[in-house]
């Protein structure tokens, strides 16, 4: 009988950790799986006998890995072709049961870390997402404690100051979200303008790939509008007639898939306010992005 290799099963283990992590930082779910293949290659090629805690030697390989791939991403996505959205993915029930989970992978606030340095970013997640103490984290970045402290610092206020402030209750976001769901499938125009904040804000993200507005759509009426017309109009080819739709977890909340006969073609997620209305829905119809989604991978990025 052939022993299992501890060095693999200890990458194994930490394997959801290190994903996690990495897509956190990255938003792309694709670019977290390569960032998770390179840590491996680095791995395989440390001395692990003088590795004392395999889960913190995994997370600061990942986390190092992450950055510079968000690095020499980052002129990429300032220069593509409307609103720049994270990448969707499928994800558990228990994702979306612990609050904190959800939030930290949320499409909302992975717009937010968007908007933070790599270095912030990193730092953000490790500390506030991962309860990773600073030294920790000083040696995962390779950075001094003190700089990882200002860094820890400067990402909490940006994100406080940007991140949803909305508390309403998950059930009645799911209900929501399952109304929402069904009023536009149907067309139902009034049942949509009654589940929108006034103020509510489309983002679509097609890439340049797939025709998509490239600025956001503001307002219930014109947001009504857009999603009221999904079962009227053919959408990328595909006739009403020939569009499947399914209500689904997507990073962690209620989200919409919607398919053709052979393809994913966009999906949907929402962002609520405090009283479970809709401030924000973001639409991904980049192929590119889709991957993940019509892979039908359910993606475990608990923290613990």
């Amino acid at each position: 009988m052939t022993r299992p290799d501890p060095d693999q099963q200890a990458f194994t283990t930490h394997r959801n950790l290190m994903f996690s992590v990495a897509y956190r930082v990255l938003g792309s779910a694709a670019d977290a799986e390569d960032a998770v293949q390179d840590a491996w290659i680095k791995w395989s090629a440390a001395d692990r006998s003088q590795v004392a805690d395999p889960k913190a030697y995994l997370a600061r390989i990942v986390s190092n890995l992450a950055m510079e791939r968000l690095r020499s991403t980052r002129h990429q996505r300032e220069t593509y072709v409307g609103p720049w959205l994270p990448e969707p993915i499928l994800t558990s029930g228990d994702t979306g049961e612990d609050i904190t989970n959800a939030e930290s992978v949320s499409m909302a606030m992975l717009v937010v870390l968007e908007t933070l340095s790599p270095l912030e970013r990193a730092v953000f997640v490790l500390k506030e997402v991962f309860a990773f103490s600073h030294a920790e984290i000083g040696a995962a970045v390779e950075r001094s404690e003190a700089a990882v402290r200002q860094a820890a610092h400067r990402a909490r206020e940006h994100v406080q100051a940007r991140r949803p402030r909305f508390t309403a209750d998950r059930s009645r976001q799911r209900e929501a979200a399952e109304q929402f769901f069904a009023a536009a499938t149907g067309g139902d125009i009034n049942t949509l303008m009654e589940l929108l904040a006034p103020d509510v804000t489309l983002w679509t993200d097609g890439g340049g790939k797939v025709r998509q507005a490239l600025h956001p759509v503001v307002g219930a009426s014109t947001v009504a509008s857009w999603f009221a017309a999904i079962g009227t109009v053919t959408y990328q080819g595909v006739a009403p007639a020939d569009m499947n739709a399914a209500l689904v977890e997507i990073n962690g909340g209620p989200g919409m898939v919607f398919s053709g006969p052979d393809r994913v073609i966009a999906t949907v997620t929402l962002v609520f306010d405090d009283e479970a209305r809709i401030a924000a829905v973001h639409t991904i119809a980049n192929p590119d992005k889709l991957r993940a989604i019509t892979d039908g991978t359910v993606h475990d990025v608990r923290t613990r």
